[in-house]
């Protein structure tokens, strides 16, 4: 059998379609491909074309590859409807190991041989999720973030018994289909950007339980703060301007004797009641009277707008699938990921 190329691709099926299988759904026909989607719920097929609906605005915004159509969705019957003409497969349930693995199982046995089976897992190694499939070599971690059709990166990562191909074939589907890609060398728990944001979040929550700061506080502090220096720079670089004309080096000289000072606290708080109707009352006054839907909007149009700003757009057009690609054998050489956790 002759295995597609991630140029060919034009049928992907999505399975799961809460918000970020939706999210997939949404992403996948704005850079105009014909997507199947299945998701067990009953009323699965309504709450995906809403939330499609919902995504399309910002989308058309961001600028809609040719071709580029909800009609191109279909809502499958059955999860083995979905799969059986798919040319790669995106999995998005709940984080559920058992779940996730006997998912994968069922979609290694419907899916066409040779055909890529991502999950967005946003924790599980593929090692612990590919146990029970029959070709658990094609099954790779391909993680996006919230939401898929707007933020570009996705992590790729495969599992010890994931073959480098898969991971290689996987890394550059994405780049084709508009993703901005990290191929991880090896599996860590909740990939790179996850651990990152675990860290900020945790200690939020823990400012929160001691009264030392209120929900609209610590998002304040972040989007009046260091998120606008993030949005184009990372932490890394912009510590190292910290340094001055000494660079990360006098920086690490300067500041590196404060790691031991007590700024921080990683291990988890207690979710108790009283933390839980804290940060939701918090999050309530915070939002001040915009609804759910208010607030994606103005989600979506603050992504649109730095990613404008910062000149990323292009990042986010759609790819050119048969012009100037970059030689899939590039991919390859860093795409030997089978380490373990």
């Amino acid at each position: 059998m002759t295995v597609t190329t991630p140029e060919e691709v034009r049928r992907v099926a999505c399975v799961g379609a809460g918000v970020i299988g939706g999210g997939w759904v949404a992403h996948f026909l704005a850079r105009g491909y014909d997507v199947t989607a299945w998701d067990p719920a009953p009323d699965a097929g309504q709450r995906l074309r809403r939330l499609v609906d919902a995504a399309w605005p910002a989308l058309t915004r961001l600028g809609l590859a040719d071709g580029a159509s909800r009609d191109r969705l279909t809502v499958a019957a059955t999860l083995e409807e979905a799969v059986a003409d798919a040319q790669f497969v995106q999995e998005s349930a709940p984080e559920n190991l058992e779940l996730k693995r006997d998912l994968l199982t069922r979609l290694d046995a419907a899916a066409p041989p040779g055909v890529v089976i991502a999950s967005s897992t946003s924790g599980y190694p593929m090692t612990d999720m590919q146990t029970t499939a029959a070709d658990p070599g094609r099954l790779v971690v391909g993680h996006p973030f919230n939401p898929p059709y707007l933020i570009p990166l996705v992590e790729v990562v495969g599992g010890e018994r994931t073959t480098a191909a898969a991971v290689a074939w996987a890394s550059r589907f994405y780049e084709v289909a508009g993703k901005s890609v990290i191929t991880m060398k090896s599996e860590v728990p909740g990939f790179i950007a996850n651990r990152l944001q675990e860290a900020l979040w945790r200690e939020a929550l823990h400012m929160v339980a001691n009264g030392e700061a209120t929900v609209q506080e610590i998002d304040d502090s972040i989007t009046e703060g260091p998120g606008l220096r993030w949005a184009f720079m990372g932490p890394m670089l912009t510590f190292a301007l910290a340094g001055g004309e000494g660079g990360m080096a006098h920086m690490l000289d300067h500041f590196g004797p404060s790691l031991k000072s007590p700024w921080t606290r990683l291990e988890a708080p207690e979710l108790d009641k009283e933390l839980y109707d804290a940060v939701v009352a918090g999050c309530d006054e915070a939002a001040a009277g915009r609804t759910i839907a208010d607030l994606v909007a103005e989600r979506d149009q603050g992504v649109i707008d730095v990613l404008r700003a910062t000149g990323r757009l292009p990042r986010q057009a759609a790819a050119d699938r048969t012009g100037d690609l970059t030689d899939h054998a590039d991919h390859a050489d860093h795409a030997d990921q089978r380490g373990t956790e």
